[in-house]
């Protein structure tokens, strides 16, 4: 940003791209965007709610309110003929915008000073012979841990926010994470159902997720 907070990250984990826009503040910034390259993204709302989130089968926009707006399936997920999804641009901030378009044409845009940088992070998915689309590769041990732990450092920064703003009281200790460190926790734990790995495991990063 031209204040010079990052504004996007674009790491590689794996086969996996992942494009983080994070909000232009300094030190513990909100995420405003995650976009993966195996087709999964999720936008959030200033205050961290959910705002749109796709996956390999579709996607959906929720109001602030948290209610669906719309809903749709890529076009090569369904079969037989399909209504033409509407373009769908979003503004996170006054330099970062998001543009549907299509599966594959999910474009991120960054405007400042007069200059501007596009990123594509859309994917191409095609339906395997049995009709359906593939599965996702599971995660091993170390990835679905490192997962967990981040969480929980999130959960830690929020954690010092609230005491950092509030010093004297002690109603920090029961405000809840903020809405994105929650679907975080979520999705990990449902990929954790869906992993091939001990129960000892599986209660280690609860434990570590729950904490």
């Amino acid at each position: 940003y031209p204040s010079g907070n990052l504004a996007i990250m674009i790491t590689q984990e794996g086969d996996q791209m992942i494009c983080t826009v994070q909000e232009d503040e300094p030190k513990t910034a909100k995420i405003r965007a995650l976009f993966q390259s195996d087709g999964r993204s999720t936008c959030y709302y200033p205050n961290g709610d959910e705002w749109i989130n796709m996956s390999i089968q579709g996607g959906q926009y929720l109001d602030q309110a948290g209610s669906r707006v719309k809903r749709w399936m890529w076009p090569n997920m369904s079969p037989g003929p399909h209504v033409p999804m509407s373009p769908i641009f979003i503004s996170l901030n006054r330099h970062v915008g998001v543009r549907i378009l299509a599966q594959d044409k999910i474009i991120i845009s960054f405007l400042a000073m007069g200059r501007q940088a596009k990123f594509n992070m859309g994917t191409k998915v095609q339906v395997g012979a049995a009709g359906r689309p593939p599965a996702l590769a599971q995660l091993d041990r170390d990835e679905l841990l490192l997962l967990a732990f981040r969480v929980r450092i999130l959960q830690l920064f929020d954690r010092m926010r609230g005491c950092i703003s509030f010093p004297s009281s002690e109603q920090w200790n029961k405000m809840q994470p903020p809405a994105y460190v929650l679907t975080q926790a979520t999705k990990i734990l449902e990929l954790c159902a869906a992993a091939d790995i001990s129960e000892e495991l599986r209660s280690s990063i609860q434990a570590i997720v729950n904490a």
